[in-house]
C-alpha cells in the first residue's frame, strides 16, 4: 500500500529488526525459537514464514522512505520467548539482539533501539514483555534503572501461552487477538494498581492500545476506581493493528497527549495505520506521530 503524505513528521514507536547475529543465532537453534531456512518455529505455536529481506537496514529504510517514517524505534519482539525460555537461553538472544541492533543504529540515525538485555546504557529505554509485570517486585530493579536514567518502558505481549478458557484447536489468528490482547490488558491494569504510584516518574507505553484496555476505564469506574487513578500522565498508549473506531474511542476518553502511532512492522503495513491516524486531521496527526513520541525520546537526551 502507497503511503500518502500529510507533511506531518512520523515517528514509529513499533517496529521490530532482526540484525544478523540474532538472525544467525536463530537459525543454529535446535529448538524454538529457531528458523529452518525462513520458517520460524515457535513454542506452542504454528510455523510461520518470515520474510527475512525485510529484516535488512536497505529493506527498511526503503520502507521508512515510501512512508515518509522520519524515524523508527525498534525492539525485540518478547514473543520469540520471554518468559518462556530458560533465563540463560533468552539473554543469549537478548545479548545477540542488542550487538547487533546497535551496529545497524550506528549506520543509520533513523533506527531508535531499545534494548532487550538487562543493560539499559545507550538506549532510549527497554522493551519488557506484558507477563513480567505480573511480578513487578523481580522487575523492580530494572524499573528503577529506567526511571533513574530518563528511559521508558516499550510493554510488549509476549509468548502466547494458551490459557483454559482457549477452545482445543484454536484458530490461527487466536494468539494475537485473544491471548497477546489479555497479556497487555493484565500488564496495564497491574501498573494501575502497583506500578504508577510506585515509578512516577517512569514513561511507560503500552503496545496494541493496551490490549484494548481503554474500553475498560468505565468498567472500572463501575467498580469503584475513579477516573484520576486510571489516567496517569506518565502512561501512552501504542496504535498498531488498529484503526478509526477504537483511535477515536482511545482519543476522545484519553487525550490526543497520551497516544503514540505504531505498526508493528514488517509483520503489519505502516501505511494502514497511517492513514488511520491521519483520518483525524493534521493536528491529531502532528501529536501523535511526531510530538508524543518526540516528548517520549526527549527524556533520555
Amino acid at each position: 500500500m502507497l503511503c500518502q503524505s500529510a507533511g506531518v513528521t512520523v515517528i514509529d514507536v513499533h517496529q521490530h529488526l532482526w540484525p544478523e547475529p540474532l538472525i544467525e543465532m536463530l537459525s543454529t537453534r535446535r529448538r524454538p525459537p529457531r528458523l529452518s531456512a525462513s520458517t520460524l518455529e515457535l513454542a506452542g505455536e504454528p510455523a510461520i514464514e518470515v520474510d527475512l529481506d525485510a529484516h535488512r537496514l536497505e529493506t527498511r529504510l526503503a520502507l521508512l522512505d515510501r512512508c515518509e517514517i522520519e524515524l523508527a524505534i525498534v525492539s525485540l519482539p518478547p514473543t520469540l520467548g520471554l518468559g518462556v525460555l530458560a533465563e540463560e537461553e533468552w539473554d543469549e538472544l537478548a545479548d545477540a539482539y542488542d550487538r547487533g541492533i546497535v551496529e545497524l543504529a550506528a549506520a543509520s540515525d533513523r533506527l531508535v533501539p531499545l534494548a532487550a538485555g538487562p543493560s539499559v546504557e545507550g538506549f532510549a529505554g527497554a522493551c519488557i514483555g506484558a507477563s513480567a509485570f505480573l511480578d513487578l517486585e523481580r522487575l523492580a530493579p530494572r524499573l528503577d534503572e529506567l526511571e533513574q536514567r530518563g528511559a521508558f518502558v516499550f510493554v510488549h505481549p509476549g509468548p502466547a501461552l494458551a490459557p483454559p478458557t482457549a477452545p482445543p484447536n484454536p484458530p490461527l489468528w487466536w494468539p494475537a487477538v485473544v491471548e497477546h490482547t489479555a497479556q497487555m490488558q493484565s500488564a496495564y491494569a497491574i501498573w494501575l494498581d502497583r506500578g504508577a504510584e510506585r515509578w512516577p516518574r517512569l514513561e511507560v507505553v503500552f503496545a496494541i492500545l493496551a490490549g484494548g484496555a481503554p474500553f475498560q476505564l468505565e468498567r472500572l469506574q463501575s467498580r469503584g476506581i475513579s477516573g484520576r487513578d486510571t489516567l496517569h500522565e506518565t502512561v501512552s498508549f501504542e496504535s498498531a493493528s488498529y484503526g478509526r473506531r477504537a483511535l477515536e474511542l482511545c482519543l476522545s476518553t484519553l487525550g490526543v497527549e497520551r497516544v503514540l502511532f505504531g505498526s508493528d512492522a514488517p509483520t503489519l503495513d505502516p501505511g494502514l495505520a497511517l492513514d488511520a491516524v491521519r483520518g483525524f486531521g493534521d493536528a491529531v496527526a502532528d501529536t501523535v506521530c511526531n510530538r508524543n513520541p518526540s516528548r517520549l525520546l526527549a527524556q533520555k537526551a
